[in-house]
């Protein structure tokens, strides 16, 4: 396992470059950037007549621009904004210079926020890690005990009940369920049991240390109980069909020949075997939460969370935000992906990657 491990860690870098490359050169060849980004605020702040009449007369001097909308703007101004975003320099030296920084962490500082990447990240991961950890303990602590309870009682009324309410569950979009919530419950208009939006109130660092505690769980309650609901239905059948398959195998059936009991049996033989899947697709499952799932979540119960952050800077053309924010994503997926692995190996030692 040791010589497995080695070589998965020596592959994180070659990968990392892999998926900085071929997303910087779909970057590359996307429409806009944070030039033209700039320039259309720039024209949309001059709309006086006197400034349209001047931008007319300027309009022969850009027209050769290979920026739409940079008409009527100084080529000073143009240049000016290159050499700020680092667009003056030929697209390799910059993808090398990325490269390079990137190796030490350094992310550089965001287009428009007066902050460094890796602050801007440090400031928002928290809400981020807060969602996906309490919605994937949640889910698990729902998804294993109830995809056990189906599997032993395939084809009951509960199980068929059941399953009507997972897959009713799993069919809601999380953003419809989302808004449901808050109309129901934190909108006013039938039920203001929750806040509707961040995750401490105003005066929370006047409160006690049970009082933050207390005012947190409020905050988060909602959102959580949003992306729980619309993650823990694969979840729920992944462990009934896994169980249900080794329940059926020889070695259950000669378990119970000796005499053991239900509990002997599932709990003791057929438990390591049939998790070995749900182990496996845990880091997919936290990845999802701490980062895809919850930015609609982020977005509806206004929560400065690393998900929204990086959709922000998608929509502004913020380049070192999109690409440190990525980074950060695919190091910690890697990294998941590589505990997962060593996991699925403690839990069934027959399973050995050496080979691999």
């Amino acid at each position: 396992m040791r010589n497995y491990i080695i070589k998965r860690l020596l592959l994180i870098p070659l990968t990392l470059f892999g998926i900085l490359l071929v997303n910087f050169l779909i970057i590359q060849l996307a429409p806009g950037g944070p030039v033209e980004h700039t320039l259309a605020k720039f024209r949309g702040m001059n709309t006086s007549a006197t400034a349209q009449l001047a931008n007319t007369a300027q309009m022969h001097i850009d027209s050769g621009s290979r920026y739409q909308g940079a008409q009527g703007v100084p080529e000073d101004l143009i240049k000016e904004l290159e050499k700020q975003f680092g667009f003056d320099k030929p697209a390799h030296i910059r993808f090398w210079k990325m490269i390079k920084d990137y190796a030490c962490f350094d992310f550089g500082k965001s287009f428009y926020q007066d902050k460094s990447v890796i602050k801007l990240i440090g400031e928002r991961m928290p809400v981020s890690v807060s969602l996906g950890l309490w919605s994937t303990l949640i889910i698990y602590l729902i998804a294993i005990p109830l995809g056990i309870k189906k599997a032993v009682t395939d084809g009951s009324n509960f199980d068929i009940w059941s399953s009507f309410a997972v897959i009713l569950g799993s069919a809601i979009p999380v953003f419809l369920f989302a808004v449901f919530l808050i109309v129901f419950l934190a909108g006013g208009t039938y039920l203001q049991w929750f806040p509707l939006r961040g995750l401490t109130s105003d005066n929370w660092e006047e409160l006690s240390l049970f009082g933050k505690i207390v005012d947190y769980f409020w905050h988060i309650t909602l959102p959580v109980l949003a992306m729980v609901i619309g993650g823990f239905a694969s979840l729920t059948m992944l462990t009934k069909n896994s169980f249900l398959d080794e329940i059926n195998k020889q070695y259950v059936l000669t378990a119970k020949a000796k005499g053991l009991s239900q509990n002997q049996i599932l709990y003791g033989h057929v438990f390591r075997n049939a998790m070995l899947i749900v182990v496996a697709g845990f880091p997919s499952l936290l990845i999802k939460m701490l980062f895809t799932g919850a930015l609609l979540i982020e977005v509806i119960f206004s929560l400065n969370g690393i998900g929204l952050l990086g959709y922000e800077a998608i929509m502004s053309r913020d380049y070192p935000v999109i690409f440190g924010t990525m980074y950060i994503f695919a190091l910690l997926g890697l990294l998941l992906k590589l505990i997962s692995d060593i996991t699925y190996s403690l839990v069934d030692p027959r399973i050995n990657f050496e080979k691999l």
